[in-house]
């Protein structure tokens, strides 16, 4: 059985209630090099069966070295496709400045409408299905995806609903807690 890890970064170093998806910030380093302590213990196992890429992002890259430095077998590969959603105008400012209005436009519209002019749902969702083809079909049997909490959302709709486009009510899936993890068989 063929399983993808969707390892959340750790928290990263931003005011609380700014929108940062992909805004380049870095992470906690304490917390970081503790999220790579926790995760090189649980992939012991499959030490020498697990392939391992990253979100370019620094919050990510960050905790993919960090798992380096601790574990020189475990090579990292940066990804574009596991970058956050990209919020256009939006990044970078405060979400009370964004306004509501603006917010329930996106909403309403989750899988097409762009926020901030950046990307929609069905853009970034696309773009994780490939990745998720990749994750399939490599040889190992323990594959590590070092991502954010969109990404997160997006693998876990891909293995329970395929390419159907959300409706807002329907996107509730829980994403993993900073430097944390979720474990999902994937074939």
């Amino acid at each position: 059985m063929k399983t993808l890890w969707l390892v959340r970064h750790a928290r990263p170093l931003i005011e609380a209630g700014r929108c940062y998806g992909r805004l380049d910030v870095r992470a906690d380093a304490e917390a970081s090099l503790q999220a790579a302590q926790a995760l090189q213990r649980a992939l012991q196992p499959w030490r020498g069966d697990l392939s391992l890429w990253h979100s370019p992002l620094q919050r990510c890259k960050q905790l993919a070295q960090d798992l380096q430095r601790l574990e020189p077998d475990f090579m990292a590969t940066p990804d574009a496709r596991l970058l956050e959603m990209d919020f256009g105008r939006w990044e970078g400012r405060l979400w009370d400045e964004i306004g509501a209005s603006a917010v329930d436009d996106w909403t309403r519209n989750l899988a097409l409408h762009a926020p901030g002019g950046g990307e929609s749902l069905a853009r970034m969702l696309a773009r994780v299905a490939q990745a998720l083809d990749d994750a399939r079909s490599c040889d190992s049997s323990q594959v590590v995806w070092i991502c954010h909490a969109g990404v997160a959302r997006c693998m876990q709709w891909l293995l329970l609903h395929g390419p159907q486009l959300p409706q807002s009510h329907d996107w509730t899936l829980p994403a993993p807690a900073y430097g944390q993890w979720l474990q999902l068989p994937i074939g």
